[in-house]
C-alpha cells in the first residue's frame, strides 16, 4: 500500500517550508498554533530530525523531533508526526517512524520519546501495539489550554510514550507488525473513538476518570503496555515494569 512512497531526512529550506504547509492542511487552517519553519530548521541543525514522506516531489507526511538528555544520555524527543488524509492507512505513518528508529539507531540513540492523548485510541493503538511502545508517565495539561480546536478547550493531558529502540519487544513490533501484552495485569477501559462520540462535558468527566486511573497504576510501578478494542470499547493494558 505504501508503494511509490520514499522516507528521507529534508534539508533545504523549501523542505521546511512545506513541513509547515502541511501542518494547515492536516490540522486545518483554523488551529493557529502551527510550528514554524526555524523551528525546523534548528532540528534540523542541532541533531534533531525532519524526515519526509514523499511520493515523487509530494510530500505526504514528516515527522519533526528534537534532542533531548536525560541523565547524560541523549534521547530524541518526537514532537510532531502528520500524514494528509489521502496517504492514511497506507503504512506512511509507519514508515516514517521505522526510518526515524534506523537513523537514531544509526547515531547511537536508544531511545525516542513522544507524547499522545490517552483519549485518542486509534493513536495508542499503533503507538503500543504496533511500535512497541510504553507508557509509564502521564502529564497533566502539558501544553496549557490551547486555541486549537482539535483541543476544545480541554486540559492537554498526554501519556509519554518510551520508544526503545533495540529492546526485544520493540523488535518484536516491528517484525511481525504487532505486540501482543505477553502480561496482562489491569485494564483502564474508555470507549473507542471517546472524543468523536461525546460532548465536552462527558469528555471532562472521562479525561478525569483516566488520570486519576493511570496516576495510580504508575505510581505502583505500572506501564501501559498495549490497547485491547473491539467496535465498542478499548482497553488499556498495564503490567509491572522494571526493564528500563
Amino acid at each position: 500500500m505504501s508503494e511509490g512512497i520514499a522516507v528521507r531526512k529534508c534539508e533545504a529550506i523549501e523542505e521546511f517550508h512545506e513541513c509547515v504547509q502541511l501542518q494547515k492542511e492536516i490540522w486545518g487552517e483554523a488551529d493557529l498554533e502551527v510550528e514554524p519553519t526555524t523551528l525546523f530548521v534548528v532540528a534540523a541543525h542541532t541533531g534533531g530530525q525532519v524526515l519526509g514522506a514523499f511520493e515523487g516531489p509530494k510530500l505526504a507526511g514528516y515527522t519533526l523531533a528534537v534532542v533531548g538528555v536525560r541523565n547524560g544520555v541523549p534521547y530524541l524527543h518526537s514532537h510532531m508526526t502528520g500524514v494528509l488524509r489521502k496517504y492514511r492507512d497506507r503504512g506512511v505513518g509507519r514508515m516514517l517512524k521505522l526510518f526515524q528508529r534506523e537513523e537514531a539507531l544509526g547515531r547511537g540513540i536508544r531511545l525516542i520519546e513522544w507524547t499522545f492523548d490517552p483519549l485518542e485510541t486509534r493513536n495508542a493503538h499503533f503507538n503500543l501495539n504496533r511500535l512497541g511502545a510504553i507508557a509509564r508517565q502521564y502529564v497533566p495539561n502539558l501544553y496549557g489550554v490551547t486555541t486549537s480546536p482539535l483541543h476544545r478547550g480541554m486540559p492537554t493531558d498526554r501519556l509519554v510514550a518510551e520508544w526503545i529502540l533495540d529492546s526485544p519487544r520493540v523488535v518484536a513490533a516491528i517484525t511481525t507488525g504487532n505486540v501482543e501484552p505477553a502480561v496482562d495485569a489491569a485494564h483502564i477501559k474508555l470507549s473507542v473513538d471517546v472524543r468523536k462520540t461525546f460532548e465536552r462535558e462527558h469528555l471532562v468527566e472521562v479525561q478525569a476518570h483516566v488520570r486519576k486511573e493511570f496516576t495510580a497504576w504508575f505510581a505502583k510501578g505500572y506501564a501501559a503496555i498495549g490497547l485491547k478494542a473491539d467496535e465498542r470499547s478499548a482497553a488499556y493494558v498495564l503490567a509491572p515494569w522494571s526493564d528500563f
